[in-house]
């Protein structure tokens, strides 16, 4: 039996389009049990009950990915990045205009009924699995474990977007009741965090420590854990603790659903719930060693760079240090590809490849982190070339020192033969503005600047020698450069390289490397820590998750190093130093910086700058990019900051959180709209 339930659940998550088989075609809860089968039924056979579960996982799909291009995953762009792929539509997205009555109302509808269709499927199944006798004890633990876990994980994805939202009767709802027996108010924000919380944890003692490579896509204790963290952290953060702001956001009887008075409490809640994960030892942040000569004949892996030299870190091995790892490497490798899951130990919840391209008909389009890789790529070498970085996003990346770059005293003009000397900390080759050098080396992995070479190694066309190992530029005129009468060109002159593989090419017989999907790793977690910690003016005692110990949690500096200082050493970049630590305001400010170029085009900086209250003065700044007017003789002026044409931005108190949707008000008479928003009322 413990063979069979591991075959049947690698194939459950398999065929629900996480790997490669169509979840339309194998899992239509409908076309299985229609008529036939009656609930009693379907629980008591493994192979029924596990075809329920991957019900659940489907709806983890299409508008509800976390990393993905702009059709299904829009808050992957705050102000770092741009998409031109119908370009209306961004500019639409920019000025707050989504959902029901405007031009492009189809778009992103589908995360709020997919979810709840999802949750109603889990509830069921937590309530029915435990009559199943063709399951050991166990494995009703398991399957029990990953159905409350994905419950709660969709309630997660829902409150991050629409805010305080309906929590469902644990118990199940009769479907076959009015509409108005089923209308379902808004819970408080602190209601669907403590629900969420509470059953992470409980999903925790259910779930096991670790999965094999058949089940990959399935959460683990520390998944749930790690998410729970994640919940608290955002209950803690201004958006939701003492925002006066929000005080109109209620229900149909009057009950304000944003917390209106602070608590500095949940902060040491969030770092405790942090640290939970961080003591349970399941994850660590992936490393590649040190490259001390570069791969033979091949320019996309070159020796490693050094950086400068620090005396309190160059000469110590990671985590203390860098002297043993590429740091380069170790963060472009995180996420294009090279490694799988398994041999990953950073990613703790994924969708695995997300390959959405399997599962075409039902999702409408392709939604898989490879085909978002694709869309960053040149057009010159196969890709839709219309992803690409703002110049605020490109100049917040450090210098190799970790000094911040400023624009206005950097260097100027363009490398040559001559000037290598200038610009240790790089491999730019001739003709590369100098803005570009000498930056840290997460900038490396993450700015198709212009004029970067993208290696496509997987070319073997007639022709492939062209475009293998290819220099890239975007200066009009060029093919990747602005062009007339198509969106595919960059409309800021700066690509993207995070997530695209050393061999990707979508042309010449190229191909693109299957990419996991990094919904959460192992330095969120360690980022959120010290924020948290950050918070606190004074000491409290909280037990662990399973009560085994009791954490003191207080604004320990030493602790606070433990969650910033292995994320900055895996960069090459120094520590912060003791005046920074020691001073709220500073450190707060070093965080929001840390997550804007750590997590860099991973649907985070989004959410972030909400929660924290700060979108007004980011997501409402204009956009700004290169002259992408200027053609190669007037290369000079092309690095010129100007403002993107045709984006005005606008950031209004409606766009915290998203509109409910024109028929859920309809259909649910209890369902208030969120402030700001249209009610139609």
């Amino acid at each position: 039996m413990k063979r069979k339930i591991c075959l049947i659940l690698g194939v459950a998550v398999i065929t629900c389009g996480l790997f490669f088989t169509s979840c339309s075609d194998y899992l239509n809860v409908e076309k299985h049990f229609r008529d036939t089968q009656s609930e009693d039924k379907i629980f008591a056979d493994d192979t029924y009950t596990l075809q329920w579960l991957a019900y659940c996982y489907c709806r983890l799909q299409g508008d509800n990915v976390e990393v993905g291009h702009s059709r299904f995953c829009p808050q992957n762009f705050a102000d770092d990045q741009v998409f031109s792929e119908t370009y209306g539509r961004y500019k639409a997205y920019k000025l707050g205009e989504i959902g029901y009555g405007y031009s492009y109302s189809g778009y992103y509808q589908n995360a709020w009924k997919w979810s709840y269709a999802a949750i109603y499927q889990a509830t069921v199944l937590i309530n029915k699995v435990d009559a199943n006798q063709d399951f050991t004890p166990e494995e009703i633990l398991d399957v029990k474990g990953q159905a409350r876990f994905l419950r709660a994980y969709f309630y997660w994805m829902l409150l991050r977007r629409y805010g305080p939202i309906p929590l469902l009767p644990t118990e199940g709802v009769d479907y076959t009741k009015s509409y108005d027996e089923l209308s379902y108010p808004r819970n408080t924000y602190d209601e669907c965090v403590e629900f969420i919380a509470e059953e992470m944890k409980q999903a925790a003692k259910e779930l096991p420590e670790k999965r094999d490579n058949l089940n990959l896509a399935r959460p683990t204790r520390g998944a749930a854990l790690a998410v729970r963290a994640k919940v608290y952290l955002y209950g803690a953060s201004p958006l939701a603790n003492g925002n006066t702001e929000m005080a109109d956001f209620t229900d149909k009887s009057g009950r304000i659903l944003i917390p209106q008075e602070y608590d500095e409490s949940k902060w040491a809640k969030a770092a405790a719930a942090a640290r939970d994960v961080i003591e349970g030892g399941w994850y660590k942040l992936f490393t590649i060693k040190k490259r001390e000569t570069a791969v033979a004949g091949d320019y996309s892996y070159p020796k490693t760079i050094e950086p400068p030299y620090n005396e309190k870190y160059s000469d110590k091995p990671f985590p203390e240090g860098w002297s043993d790892i590429d740091p380069f490497d170790s963060y472009r490798s995180l996420f294009n590809g090279e490694v799988f899951l398994y041999n990953n130990p950073e990613i703790i919840f994924s969708r695995v490849v997300n390959d959405g391209g399997a599962d075409h008909d039902y999702l409408v389009d392709w939604c898989d982190v490879a085909d978002m890789a694709k869309h960053q790529m040149p057009s010159s070498i196969g890709g839709w070339n219309i992803h690409s970085m703002t110049m605020k996003q490109c100049d917040a990346y450090d210098m190799a020192d970790g000094k911040p770059y400023d624009r206005t005293t950097g260097l100027t003009g363009f490398t040559n033969k001559d000037n290598k000397a200038l610009h240790p900390y790089d491999n730019l080759e001739e003709g590369i503005w100098m803005g570009y050098a000498n930056r840290e080396p997460r900038f490396y992995a993450s700015v198709g600047y212009n004029g970067a070479r993208w290696n496509c190694t997987s070319a073997t066309g007639t022709g492939s020698e062209k475009i293998i190992n290819k220099q890239v530029w975007y200066y009009r005129g060029d093919t990747d450069g602005r062009s007339n009468g198509t969106e595919r060109w960059l409309v800021t002159g700066i690509g993207i390289k995070k997530y695209v593989h050393p061999s990707d090419c979508a042309s010449y017989g190229g191909s693109i490397v299957e990419k996991v999907e990094p919904a959460l790793r192992y330095a969120d977690i360690l980022l959120s820590y010290a924020e948290a910690l950050n918070n606190l003016t004074t000491t409290y005692e909280i037990p662990s998750w399973d009560e085994s110990t009791t954490y003191t949690i207080s604004r320990d500096v030493e602790q606070m190093r433990r969650g910033v200082k292995p994320v900055r050493m895996r960069a090459g970049v120094p520590d912060y130093d003791d005046d920074v630590y020691g001073n709220r305001d500073a450190f707060f400010n070093k965080i929001v910086h840390e997550r804007q170029i750590e997590f860099f085009a991973e649907s985070q900086r989004y959410y972030d700058v909400r929660r924290w209250k700060i979108a007004p003065e980011h997501e409402g700044g204009q956009i700004y990019g290169c002259n992408v007017m200027m053609d190669k003789t007037h290369a000079e002026a092309f690095y010129t900051p100007v403002r993107v044409a045709g984006v005005q931005t606008a950031f209004s108190r409606k766009q915290y959180f998203w509109p409910m949707n024109y028929d859920e008000l309809k259909r649910n008479k209890n369902m208030t709209q969120a402030p700001g928003w249209q009610d139609y009322d």
